[in-house]
């Protein structure tokens, strides 16, 4: 799955900008079909943004089902003889596209992107209309799971098992591409280090068969100097003295691959992928980098911002990068979907270290029942995530690990987050998709986020995994206001998992909501100065704890969640900056502790 690049051959066109939308008057897509017809301008949307929170209407903010994207798009004359695609960056939660009156494609899951070959449907030099269908139902079978509620009056509310806001829409580019008729399909590249010596293994594809002698591959440096070349669609590739890709100190090559004609004089295609050389291994209690033990410090995150939800904004997103620089973060999850694209680029570039997560978050029946009380069904069941959640659960895997797979930043797959892994059937929903992630790349360790009611006597599925990744609220949910009997808490249950497991263990999440602006002497929640102490003792612990490698206080930033939930204050305020990127006291406490960290 390559990323549509400009270069010599290749063209695109950001699609970004003002649309025109409209809610379906069906939930039956068909009994509305939109795409057959010109929607007016009586409501328009920017392209990135979620639409729950543009307009003003609750209609539209809590709207469940269809919406419609629509624009006219034209064609460059120039674009003749080459394969022409729509890319759309992630329509959430599920996507369908027309070109006139036409369907093309259609694709499941909110957060990844999927390509739309329109070739055969549109002209160079002629103009096309362009809609997007997009639904954001989730239902028991889909990644993440959900269900519909209908009321007697028709009315339908979406119920999520998850603690953010079910922002909708086209959150990220959709761009108009033109790619050679025979192109370069996928770039795969696996490196190691022995010694002083760096080597790239890679393997090309391409859509159409060629001989080996019509490749060429090059390898660049950051000072623009050629290092290596071959001539096969597979190969090593060795660089002595080499530059590694360092968490803090990025170095990046670029790898060069060129499609030439039949005479070997012209290039067909062409494609660069940013290569950086490091290693990645869990040896014993440790996580190594470079063979050289790492400790993450940072968050975990949301793709949350004031009113264009989940619309990826690079502004933002710079913006968030500068505050983790600042707070002595090296590290971050992308809690609890896989990110843009921008997102791992930017930490290629600047040597941030990425966990990368699949959207498989609710799959915790248990969880609801905690909080209403009562019983609950088995979590994992015909009646409810089932063999077609895992499947698609598979096919979020696949598509990640597809996208991410070159990032030097990336360092573990995070195949679940707070799944019900205390249940008797749970291990046999999740030891196909461990499985399956390691066939897919076996050179990461994995992981799951595992939630306190599957403790380290309970949990049934911790052996299948390389490290052991724990979400533990002590202080906020557990000994709520008693930092003492916290701490004495936290300590003996991450002693048990060392004693139970010896593998490497990192908090991925822990903190506590707080009010910016409220401030007490005595330990008092929801105050500031309750959130800076719940993390000061917490990092006692791990400081006594040798297994510990890592620490991501959750969450970087306060965020929306469901409007329904009684529990929680215009969202969730775990963060240790405001939704508006303001920090709390917490933030110099964690600057203090990050920044004084040896390197």
């Amino acid at each position: 799955m390559l990323r549509p690049q400009a270069n010599s051959v290749r063209e695109l066109i950001s699609l970004d900008g003002i649309w025109n939308f409209a809610l379906a008057t069906s939930v039956d897509l068909e009994a509305d079909p939109a795409w057959t017809r010109t929607l007016p301008p009586t409501l328009q949307i920017p392209v990135p943004a979620s639409y729950n929170d543009i307009f003003t209407e609750r209609e539209i903010q809590l709207h469940v089902g269809w919406v419609f994207y629509q624009r006219q798009v034209t064609v460059p004359r120039r674009w003749g003889d080459a394969r022409i695609v729509i890319r759309v960056g992630a329509a959430t939660h599920s996507g369908r596209v027309y070109v006139n009156d036409t369907f093309v494609t259609e694709h499941h899951g909110g957060y990844m992107p999927f390509d739309a070959d329109i070739t055969e449907l549109v002209k160079p030099g002629e103009t096309f209309r362009l809609t997007i269908a997009v639904n954001n139902e989730l239902t028991w079978e889909t990644i993440p799971p959900g269900s519909v509620e209908v009321a007697a009056d028709g009315t339908r509310k979406q119920v999520v098992r998850h603690d953010f806001f079910n922002y909708s829409g086209l959150h990220r580019s959709v761009q108009l591409c033109c790619v050679p008729t025979n192109h370069i399909s996928d770039v795969k590249v696996v490196t190691d280090v022995a010694g002083t010596a760096g080597t790239i293994t890679y393997e090309i594809e391409t859509s159409q068969a060629v001989q080996g002698s019509k490749i060429r591959v090059t390898l660049v440096d950051e000072e623009g100097e050629t290092i290596a070349e071959a001539e096969q669609a597979k190969g090593t590739l060795s660089v002595e003295s080499v530059h590694l890709w360092q968490p803090g100190a990025a170095y990046l090559y670029q790898l060069r691959v060129q499609l030439l004609s039949a005479s070997g004089t012209i290039t067909d295609d062409e494609y660069s992928v940013s290569v950086g050389v490091r290693t990645v291994k869990v040896v014993g209690n440790q996580i190594h980098i470079n063979d050289k033990p790492f400790y993450f410090t940072g968050f975990g995150k949301h793709e949350d911002y004031p009113v264009r939800g989940k619309g990826h904004d690079t502004a933002f997103m710079v913006h968030d990068f500068q505050l983790l620089k600042w707070i002595g973060a090296n590290s971050f999850r992308t809690s609890h979907y896989p990110y843009d694209e921008d997102w791992l680029d930017y930490a290629d570039r600047h040597g941030v270290v990425v966990i990368d997560e699949t959207a498989a978050v609710g799959l915790n029946l248990a969880i609801i029942a905690g909080i209403h009380g009562g019983t609950h069904k088995p979590t994992f069941s015909p009646e409810t995530c089932n063999d077609q959640t895992r499947e698609n659960h598979k096919q979020a895997l696949r598509e990640l690990i597809a996208r991410d797979k070159n990032h030097p930043s990336v360092v573990m797959w995070m195949v679940s987050n707070e799944p019900s892994a205390h249940e008797e059937t749970t291990r046999q929903y999740f030891e196909p998709l461990t499985k399956l992630t390691r066939e897919l790349d076996p050179t990461r360790p994995i992981a799951y986020a595992n939630e306190k009611q599957a403790g380290p006597r309970e949990d049934k599925i911790i052996d299948l995994f390389d490290v052991v990744c724990l979400n533990r609220y002590y202080g906020w949910y557990l000994f709520t206001g008693d930092l003492a009997a916290a701490e004495v808490g936290l300590e003996a249950e991450l002693r048990e998992w060392e004693q139970m497991y010896g593998k490497p263990i990192i908090m991925t999440e822990y903190g506590a909501d707080t009010l910016a602006g409220m401030h007490t002497i005595g330990d008092v929640p929801w105050s500031e100065d309750y959130q800076t102490r719940l993390l000061e003792m917490t990092h006692r612990v791990f400081d006594r704890v040798d297994s510990v490698v890592g620490e991501h206080v959750w969450n970087f930033a306060d965020f929306q969640t469901p409007t329904n939930f009684i529990f929680r204050v215009d969202g969730n305020k775990k963060g240790v900056f405001t939704r508006d990127r303001k920090p709390k006291a917490a933030a110099r406490s964690l600057r203090q502790r990050w920044t004084s960290m040896k390197k």
